[in-house]
């Protein structure tokens, strides 16, 4: 049987493992999330080699994650800021960092998420019903939408 590359497959986790799927990515959104911009702050502060910094880059700007904006109109530089497509990755960000809280690191990671006003741990994310109730994954049905395909 032959592997599909991600870019066949009609399914959304595919297709968001296309875009945003390497770790090298990951990260780069995670500090993009906190402020970073520059492209040698990104370097800084993951250590990721310049040839593939550029790539990773490149490619969020390519999926409309990111745009690339001049600093100052005389000078060649550039800042990278994320798109309302690439903010809406935070939850998917949280829950990683809430998922490695609990089973990488025993319950308390490095990293705590607080609510700037209160200054209180967030809470845990969870999947919910149209009402607000809690679902269990025993309580979700997956069907397809109207993108499926019978091939997928």
């Amino acid at each position: 049987m032959s592997r599909k590359r991600f870019s066949e497959m009609n399914c959304p986790v595919a297709q968001t493992l296309e875009q945003i799927g390497d770790w090298w990515t990951l990260l780069i959104i995670r500090d993009a999330l906190n402020g970073v911009k520059t492209f040698t702050e990104f370097q800084e502060r993951t250590g990721i080699a310049k040839n593939i910094l550029t790539e990773r880059l490149g490619t969020l700007v390519e999926n409309g994650i990111m745009v690339r904006e001049k600093t100052r109109p005389e000078v060649n530089r550039y800042h990278y800021r994320l798109t309302a497509k690439g903010e809406a990755l935070l939850p998917i960000l949280i829950a990683i960092i809430q998922w490695g809280d609990q089973w990488v690191y025993g319950g308390e990671g490095p990293l705590r998420i607080v609510d700037a006003k209160s200054k209180e741990t967030i809470r845990p994310l969870t999947i919910q019903a149209a009402d607000g109730r809690p679902l269990s994954r025993a309580e979700l049905r997956f069907h397809p939408g109207s993108a499926a395909t019978t091939t997928a």
